[in-house]
């Protein structure tokens, strides 16, 4: 593509004039937390994102030799600056700037403290905790800060001036992450305060709401053209709709399929796909399979996010602002042998800006492209995303194949900007980027972060991150990788579609997928998993009550022996003391013998088992190793139809085994006596 100089050099002016010196109140950036039109812009020279995390610090590169050393450094929980005293500093940046995701996975009770502007007084002085437990203004909008899967997430906009610097005392608790924009040099913004103005405070309330109830729909704007057409495609047939000509931009694309796609039409929505063409561009800016494209897949999956989704009554949307200068065309394809017809709708609305201010919207699916070329130095990585020019990096949708189960998810992502040799964003854990944490298979869904589908981490699991005011921008070049342990060959395999903005002429280096790439590489048939009969599965039963601790299901794949379901209730952060109610289910009353499984490990507890408040035995469950107990004898109980009380209590743990006080609860089995 031929670029006029006098062109390029007068949109980069008219994007410097825009924002150079642009001053933003708070309820200005609270609007970047809901505002996709936004992203559409080219990034101004000085924009920029990175993020300060936990990260294993013997990750490094090496100048003098150019290897990346300790690159596969898993020890991510405490990484920290340096110390000052016995305080430990967490991350320092230099504004103008905004602080906007702060995550962690195992925060406590040591304090956390956020400096702005050279202050000597901690704008945010909390416990760890009290970042993303909602009891602690301005942190308490659900839709904002919330737990998911056990990952403490806060998207509350923390902005400053001049610097940040964030120290802990001891007892902070384990990995964080804090995600921040650094603006171009002259941007006027609030030093932040806990104490809101109304008017603050309203604007938080209205995006905290947006954010609660994302959907398929979007408030009209004005100039809102909608467009509809119903698509019917046989196998191997392809049909197109036209946008209405330009300038223009693509607000919402939704699609309602008939027959409609299932849970288990695992290879239906990889046969068709979706492409769209921007001022007759020679290859599709977007390309992807069907579900791929709208942010879940292995079956159509419902969810809600801001961008994109299912709705559980059947209807795919796209809110992705797509700006082109003339025209835009949308392609979908069937390459599958039954016949379909798909509902189509368009929104398009007029630009707010001039259209050299916009980037144009890309959207690629791809296994295994673009790898590191030298794998010895950066073997664990594996690519997302690689483009060169100017534009935004929107996030990306992971699909895990997986049958053999265990742990996939240890890998870090990272992000290099603009040729850097060290990523300015390196992370703690797959989970950790989706925002969960403890490979917690946990399906959850919110407005940035969804787990759409997931087999309790065996077979398919399927996770999506969106950027939306944390986009990472970039003005030559930009690379993101994850980091993949599980080999190919194993098999674990991966594949995503991923999102960003680009500048016309920029590079886009992934060309559509024939169907033998897209299907046939996963058999659902090969995942087995092992059940006792008759068992009552640990991490399926109903919690009744607990004093303390972290009750949820863990996958158990990943170690020797065989457990039922291949999973277990596993009870964390538990201390001598704490208590656990479970309901035992009785479908029938008579006399049965009770018969438990549960797990022994080195930082697993003493405790002691009741039912209905009467004791039945206690028990040391350390071990050197994660092993099963097998069936143990609870003795014969005369027990009523309906829901019984087991309880669990940590008395304390052997003089051997790490002071962690776990609990396994693999199964229990109710033997009918005469």
């Amino acid at each position: 593509m031929k670029i006029h100089l006098c062109s390029a050099f007068a949109a980069l002016a008219l994007a410097v004039s825009l924002t150079a010196g642009e001053q933003l109140a708070y309820p200005d950036l609270i609007q970047r937390l809901t505002d996709l039109q936004r992203l559409a812009l080219l990034p101004a020279p000085g924009e920029r994102c990175a993020q300060w995390s936990s990260y294993d610090r013997a990750s490094r590169y090496d100048e003098a030799s150019g290897q990346y050393l300790g690159w596969d450094a898993n020890g991510d929980g405490h990484g920290i600056i340096r110390k000052e005293g016995e305080r430990q500093v967490l991350a320092e940046m230099t504004g103008p700037g905004c602080i906007w995701r702060i995550w962690s996975a195992t925060p406590k009770t040591g304090h956390v403290r956020i400096y702005l502007d050279g202050a000597t007084e901690p704008a945010v002085d909390l416990p760890f905790r009290g970042y993303f437990d909602g009891q602690h203004a301005p942190f308490n909008r659900s839709a904002l800060v919330h737990t998911v899967a056990m990952g403490w997430n806060n998207y509350t906009p923390i902005p400053y001036q001049k610097s940040c610097k964030i120290v802990a005392e001891p007892g902070w608790g384990d990995y964080y992450q804090f995600t921040y924009s650094t603006f171009p040099t002259g941007t006027r913004v609030p030093t932040f305060s806990r104490q809101l103005t109304a008017e603050e405070s309203a604007a938080l309330d209205a995006a905290n709401a947006r954010l609660a109830q994302p959907g398929p729909n979007l408030p009209a704007t004005p100039g809102e053209e909608v467009l509809t057409a119903q698509v019917s495609s046989a196998a191997g047939v392809q049909r197109s709709v036209a946008a209405p000509a330009g300038p223009r931009a693509i607000k919402t694309l939704r699609a309602r399929v008939d027959p409609p796609f299932t849970k288990d039409d695992r290879v239906a929505v990889r046969e068709w796909t979706i492409q769209i063409q921007f001022d007759g561009e020679a290859q599709p800016g977007v390309w992807a399979p069907f579900a791929d494209f709208f942010g879940t897949t292995a079956g159509a999956n419902p969810y809600r996010s801001l961008p994109s989704g299912l709705t559980e009554d059947g209807v795919w949307y796209s809110h992705w602002f797509m700006p082109y200068a003339r025209d835009a065309v949308i392609t979908l394809v069937n390459d599958g042998q039954r016949s379909r017809s798909v509902a189509l709708e368009v929104v398009t609305v007029p630009l707010r800006e001039p259209v050299e201010r916009y980037a144009r919207f890309h959207a690629k699916w791809h296994r295994d492209a673009l790898l590191p070329e030298d794998p010895a130095r950066r073997a664990i990585d594996w690519t997302l995303l690689k483009t060169e020019g100017r534009g935004r990096f929107l996030g990306v949708m992971l699909h895990v194949w997986n049958p053999r189960g265990s742990w996939w998810g240890e890998g870090d992502e990272k992000f290099w900007v603009d040729g850097e040799k060290f990523p300015s964003t390196i992370g703690t854990g797959s989970e950790d980027y989706f925002g969960y944490a403890w490979c917690n298979p946990t399906l959850f869904q919110n407005a940035y972060h969804n787990q759409t589908i997931s087999m309790n981490n065996k077979g398919h699991v399927c996770v999506n991150r969106w950027h939306i005011m944390d986009n990472v921008p970039f003005q030559r070049s930009f690379e993101a990788a994850i980091e993949k342990y599980f080999p190919n060959s194993r098999p674990t395999l991966y594949a995503s579609t991923v999102y960003w903005y680009l500048a016309p002429g920029g590079r886009d280096p992934y060309p559509p997928q024939p169907l033998a790439e897209r299907v046939g590489y996963w058999d659902d048939a090969v995942i087995q998993i092992h059940r006792v009969k008759g068992a009552i599965e640990g991490e399926r039963l109903k919690i009744l009550a607990k004093t303390g601790g972290n009750p949820h299901e863990q996958d158990l794949t990943l170690f020797e022996g065989r457990w039922s379901g291949d999973a277990h209730l596993w009870w964390i952060e538990a201390k001598p003391g704490d208590k656990l109610e479970l309901a035992l289910p009785v479908e029938k009353a008579g006399r049965y013998k009770l018969l438990a499984a549960l797990t022994k490990a080195v930082d697993y507890g003493i405790v002691k088992l009741t039912l209905e408040g009467r004791e039945l035995t206690t028990i040391d469950l350390f071990n050197n190793g994660v092993v099963s107990t097998g069936e143990l004898d609870l003795g014969a109980h005369d027990l009523a139809a309906g829901e019984h009380r087991l309880g669990v209590e940590i008395v304390g743990a052997n003089d051997r085994a790490v002071k962690s006080y776990m609990f396994g609860l693999d199964y229990l089995r109710l033997e009918p006596m005469p």
